[in-house]
């Protein structure tokens, strides 16, 4: 039984050595994930930290370390899949590490609100710093901030001076047009996120590129907001001009609004035109047909920005040096189903 009663005195790692038979050093040494600890004994003392509930101390362990053990974390746009996703991938990655996570989210991305937010984190003596914002503004205003910590960008530019954590978008988007390409689809449209979005941008580059790469034209290109209202009036616009025989869409969701527009018209999917999203969201599986996605990888994207900033501050950050260029990408999957298939016409 778990002894995490209220009303007991809490375990402390005394205890977790004493049960688990091994020295206070070695489950210092479990808990921080050191490598020279053999496989049976790790697994000892991790059984008797589950069956005592230890919970580490931060407060003590922040008087040693001089750390907060917390990272902040900005956000815009978190209603979306992918930011809020992202998050959650920081969020289980930090905690990995010991490290709590405290959250902001913008409103609107001004340079007076970005300021704000980062002054709100430094009051709360954070140990460093995610930022989840990929819109141009951000980009603009990241390049003449400078903190007191190490800060690490989510899918910016890599020649800015910022350390950086991203999704290889462009190849993202030529993952699902070149299956789209080798299909044998010759006509393949684009609904494309707001053009303020970094992402978006990225990917329209990428839909583009691969397509002049195959001697096709880049003409169909249709604007959305990332919501699905938007992908079913860019799916109306489609069927009635029956000119596309694929649709590739920068997320899961307008991908789903356009196949609701596709069905209302008469056009069967993917007999009459195939569809691609962006996301592989779960429910992508269960669209009807099943929805060809591109899978982000948002767990392995969160330990990749984790990593780097726990890099940054056991190296010892200098602020009058300024913010390194560096980037840590991670490279996206195509995840085929049945809404793709070969042209009939």
């Amino acid at each position: 039984m778990r002894a995490d009663s209220l009303d007991r005195r809490p375990a402390v790692m005394e205890d977790v050595a004493k049960l688990a038979g091994v020295s206070h050093q070695t489950v210092s040494r479990v808990l921080n994930k050191h490598p020279n600890v053999s496989a049976k004994t790790r697994e000892r003392v991790e059984k008797a930290i589950a069956e005592l509930g230890y919970r580490r101390n931060t407060a003590a362990r922040s008087l040693v370390t001089r750390r907060s053990q917390t990272i902040g974390v900005l956000g815009s746009g978190m209603s979306e899949y992918g930011p809020a996703n992202v998050l959650l991938g920081v969020q289980e990655a930090a905690r990995d590490k010991g490290y709590s996570v405290s959250m902001a989210s913008l409103s609107k991305v001004t340079p007076a609100a970005i300021r704000d937010a980062l002054e709100h984190f430094m009051l709360q003596s954070v140990d460093g710093m995610v930022v989840i914002v990929p819109h141009e503004a951000m980009f603009r205003s990241l390049r003449t901030i400078r903190i007191a910590v190490p800060l690490v960008a989510v899918g910016f530019g890599v020649d800015e001076g910022l350390r950086v954590a991203a999704v290889n978008q462009r190849m993202g988007a030529s993952l699902a047009v070149q299956h789209l390409v080798d299909l044998g689809h010759t006509a393949i449209a684009h609904v494309s996120g707001p053009p303020d979005w970094i992402d978006a941008a990225a990917r329209i580059e990428g839909w583009r590129h691969t397509l002049l790469e195959a001697g096709l034209a880049a003409t169909s290109l249709i604007r959305g907001d990332w919501s699905a209202e938007s992908g079913y009036r860019a799916g109306l616009e489609l069927a009635g001009g029956r000119a596309a025989t694929a649709l590739f869409a920068a997320n899961d969701q307008m991908a789903l609004g356009a196949l609701r527009a596709f069905a209302e018209a008469g056009l069967r999917v993917p007999e009459d035109i195939s569809v691609v999203g962006y996301d592989d969201q779960p429910e992508a599986a269960y669209f009807v047909p099943p929805l060809t996605s591109v899978n982000q990888g948002f767990k392995e994207l969160g330990g990749r920005c984790i990593q780097m900033l726990l890099s940054e501050m056991d190296t010892g950050f200098d602020m009058g040096s300024g913010y390194s260029s560096a980037a840590s990408v991670v490279n996206p999957t195509l995840i085929v189903r049945s809404s793709t298939a070969r042209p009939l016409k």
